[in-house]
């Protein structure tokens, strides 16, 4: 049996229903676990990316992950760079290797995702400890002699998702618009380091990109980026809920003078067209103001949400203006390999401030901040042993 320093989540009460269950916290304190299988490494953990789902956990929203899990407490934090202690039978890997975690606890026949390591598959321990184990096929090794570091390889998913989303969003608009030219089209986002991971890609394939944010640090980064860089706070009440309406005349007032201001902004972006393809990674709340703002054949697309999972639209007004939603979940196991090296030898990598990283002791804060918003950097990391 193997001891190690880990921040935990435990189990909430059961019986509670999604609307009376109580956050979760992380508890600092030893976690065992069994000695690695044949198949499986001994890795130590050097940087950790914090993800939404691991808020999610937190939150227990929509699930309480422990109780799907069927165990009393888990080890969160499925995205990372690990150092190999001991590889196992793999023959690939060898002490001392610094890899990647890919998160494909499960996957189906065509190598997509059905469970995710240290989130919804049992029995797996995620990088939010000193050691851990990890299925050997799961570890994708740093490119050798690499230009970048290894804080900014920790932050590789937020880019191979969006490779993936973006292969099959460009992929659609080309179904109904092959003709056009892309420099006469929006492309728009709102969320986090995917989406501006994704408009990177879109401007390389020639789209006008611009994107929302609400700090001045986040701002000047986008326009650094080549982005077109939009200040949310010019609409500070877009937020919507389809399903509680408040029923307030002056909650209805400010919601309709925010979506005015925005779609203003979008139709001056996009010469008055609207949105070709909007990258849509905050859900519910932001949803209404999306819709009204696409184009006409434009693509709406999502791998997931921040903030509420229950979309509403009227199905006739999409099918008459043609409107395609592409939903994707990570990526696809066999692409792991080549969007890493797509990464290394093109430069499409994320900026990362040292002093900007979390420390292992630190952990509680990093979920507080994350939480409520006050991390400026795109691509939030935590250090758990020295590289």
């Amino acid at each position: 049996m193997i001891h190690t320093d880990a921040w935990v989540l435990h189990a909430g009460p059961k019986g509670a229903g999604p609307h009376g269950r109580s956050p979760g916290r992380l508890h600092r304190e030893a976690f065992p676990f069994t000695e690695p299988g044949e198949d499986e490494a001994l890795v130590e953990p050097l940087y950790g990316s914090w993800e939404a789902n691991i808020e999610h956990a937190l939150s227990r929203s929509p699930i309480d992950v422990c109780h799907l899990r069927q165990e009393e407490k888990a080890v969160m934090g499925n995205l990372g760079v690990v150092r190999v202690l001991h590889p196992g039978a793999s023959r690939l890997l060898k002490e001392g290797d610094i890899c990647m975690v890919m998160p494909f606890a499960r996957r189906d026949r065509y190598g997509y995702a059905e469970l995710i390591y240290a989130y919804d598959a049992p029995g797996t321990i995620g990088l939010l400890a000193g050691r851990t184990k990890i299925a050997a096929d799961l570890l994708l090794p740093v490119p050798e002699n690499t230009r970048y570091s290894l804080a900014q390889w920790a932050a590789y998913a937020r880019y191979f998702t969006a490779w993936d989303n973006w292969r099959v969003a460009h992929g659609c608009w080309l179904t109904q618009m092959g003709d056009q030219d892309p420099g006469e089209h929006l492309v728009f986002g709102w969320g986090g380091g995917v989406v501006l991971a994704e408009l990177e890609l879109a401007k390389r394939a020639g789209f006008r990109v611009a994107m929302t944010a609400g700090s001045d640090r986040r701002l000047a980064e986008l326009e650094r980026r080549g982005i077109t860089a939009v200040d949310r706070r010019r609409f500070p009440h877009l937020a919507h809920d389809s399903e509680r309406p408040s029923g307030d005349r002056e909650d209805e007032a400010r919601y309709r003078d925010s979506e005015k201001e925005f779609l203003s902004a979008v139709e001056k972006l996009s010469g008055g067209t609207g949105v070709a393809i909007f990258i849509d990674n905050i859900g519910a709340p932001l949803y209404k103001a999306t819709i009204k703002s696409m184009a006409r054949q434009g693509v709406v697309t999502t791998v997931g949400w921040k903030h509420g999972m229950r979309t509403f639209h009227l199905r006739a007004s999409e099918c008459i203006n043609r409107h395609l939603h592409v939903n994707t979940h990570v990526w696809r196991y066999g692409d792991s390999a080549a969007i890493r090296d797509y990464q290394e030898s093109t430069d499409w990598m994320p900026s990362i401030d040292p002093s900007g990283v979390y420390e292992f002791d630190e952990v509680e804060r990093l979920a507080k901040d994350y939480a409520s918003g006050a991390i400026d950097s795109y691509f939030p990391l935590y250090r758990v042993n020295e590289a």
